[in-house]
């Protein structure tokens, strides 16, 4: 019977410690649940929003119904991730109509920063090689941008992505890229008032529409040039592999500085390979070294992409030369980005003419 009586006592323990547990787990859950509810009341009640122009789709944007969608956002909706955010893909309207959303949580002064760097460098550019940011939505707890959904992603997933995320770009697609990117690039260092220094171009900066056109992206760097202002001082800030070394001495930022970010993607767009790749890192040396290398030894054909099955050699190597141009290590001998898309134009113009 004393047995029979301590097992009864164990089972009601281990029953209660059961319960409990559930009750905890709970708990929890809903605090959690009320967490997520209290945010959300305080974002449609508490937020502030601002839209530029209007969308071109039947969706009215934004909405208590779009807030809500974006709210629901979880992992699975991340199509890209960096220093300044987290992007996610938001279909509305049936899948009718789709977005990039890109969230940043407050209370980093940084973020923050980048956040007013984004607005005031995209809320007035409209250009066709520049992604389209319709609006902001911003509370106390975070921030949202809303941009056109790009269908083709970054430049960088095409070059060097795995599976479908990676295609083969033949020589007119990469020539169109390039020549977009400068086109871009060019609108915000000469003809937008104020100019504007992007700060972080590089392959994964660079987005692609439906027809392949080329769309810069993620201004969270970005510095407005003043009328007489020729330069930034800065915390040294971008991506490694893309920086200008002037950069990394000074600590000045110029739009010399872009050019070379920019002559770096043209070796990407030629070569197939990241600044960054592990042959490169393996061998002690650069990309831009490494190109710069077989140049100098008149073995340039060796660093094409062999993906490239079929191209024109002398655009190809006419391209290698423009970005030679670009990466000189002397800033005021590289081209400024208005000379820049003359001579890609100048390309293009040739491989039409020999159609």
């Amino acid at each position: 019977m004393a047995s029979s009586g301590a097992l009864a006592f164990y089972i009601t323990i281990c029953c209660a410690a059961f319960l409990t547990s559930k009750v905890v787990i709970a708990v929890l859950l809903y605090k959690r649940w009320l967490r997520k509810r209290r945010t959300m009341e305080q974002g449609f009640s508490g937020g502030k929003l601002v839209l530029f122009r209007s969308l071109t789709t039947a969706q009215s944007l934004p909405s208590r119904a779009f807030l809500k969608k974006t709210m629901k956002l979880t992992s699975k909706d991340i199509i890209g991730a960096g220093g300044y955010g987290t992007v996610y893909k938001l279909v509305v309207d049936g899948g009718a109509a789709a977005f990039a959303v890109k969230r940043l949580s407050r209370g980093s002064a940084e973020r923050d920063k980048g956040f007013e760097r984004e607005l005031n460098a995209m809320g007035d550019v409209k250009h066709r090689n520049i992604l389209t940011l319709h609006g902001y939505y911003t509370t106390p707890h975070f921030n949202l941008l809303i941009y056109d959904l790009m269908p083709n992603g970054s430049l960088d997933a095409l070059l060097h992505g795995k599976g479908k995320d990676r295609k083969a770009l033949d020589w007119t697609t990469r020539l169109k890229i390039a020549v977009g990117t400068a086109r871009g690039l060019s609108y915000l260092h000469h003809d937008c008032v104020p100019h504007i220094m992007h700060r972080d171009i590089k392959s994964s900066n660079i987005l692609l529409d439906a027809s392949m056109e080329p769309k810069l992206a993620d201004f969270g760097l970005a510095t407005i040039l003043g009328p007489s202002c020729t330069h930034a001082s800065t915390v040294v800030a971008g991506t490694f592999g893309y920086l200008a070394p002037e950069y990394f001495e000074t600590g000045r930022a110029t739009t010399k500085g872009d050019v070379y970010s920019f002559g770096v993607v043209l070796i990407e767009l030629l070569t197939g390979k990241r600044p960054t790749d592990e042959f490169f890192l393996e061998a002690g040396t650069g990309l831009v070294s490494w190109v710069k290398e077989m140049s100098h030894i008149k073995c340039i054909e060796h660093a094409v992409d062999s993906n490239l099955i079929c191209y024109p050699k002398e655009e190809v190597n006419g391209m290698f030369m423009i970005a030679e141009r670009c990466l000189d290590i002397e800033p005021s001998k590289r081209p400024s980005m208005h000379e820049i898309l003359k001579m890609l134009e100048q390309i293009v113009s040739s491989s039409e003419d020999g159609r």
